[in-house]
């Protein structure tokens, strides 16, 4: 019989490290720095394009600066982190505009809860992979 082993060792230090480093620069790109133009405009339905690649490409420039000090063989995750917010923040954009939700729908809050929930979960899995990695 086949059994799933998940012993993994990841040093736990590492770990909380790397999740307050992204947990922080989350919360710098999508809300400190993501403008009304960027939140409005990548949810609508025409010209969602250029404040959508604007507000991604925030997220993969801070990722990527903050890896180049903190651990530059893995820069290319800022990338990865690009490319994942991107499809994320589009799968809700396209949500919200095809079913015209506002804030005043409770599934608009289900959206973004979701997609925040997504978006904790890639920075989870990213401080495992730097974590066992360091």
């Amino acid at each position: 019989m086949t059994t799933f082993s998940a012993d993994l060792s990841i040093p736990l230090g590492a770990l909380v490290f790397w999740m307050l480093v992204l947990t922080g620069k989350h919360i710098l790109c999508d809300f400190l720095l993501q403008t009304r133009w960027m939140a409005l405009g990548k949810d609508a339905p025409k010209g969602w394009a250029m404040p959508l690649l604007v507000h991604c490409a925030i997220h993969g420039v801070v990722t990527t600066l903050g890896l180049l000090v903190l651990a530059p063989q893995f820069w290319f995750l800022g990338l990865v982190d690009f490319g994942i917010h991107l499809g994320v923040d589009r799968a809700k954009g396209y949500c919200v505009a095809t079913f015209r939700l506002t804030g005043q729908d409770a599934w608009f809050w289900w959206l973004l809860g979701i997609d925040q929930a997504i978006h904790h979960l890639t920075d989870f899995g990213l401080a495992v992979l730097l974590a066992a990695n360091r």
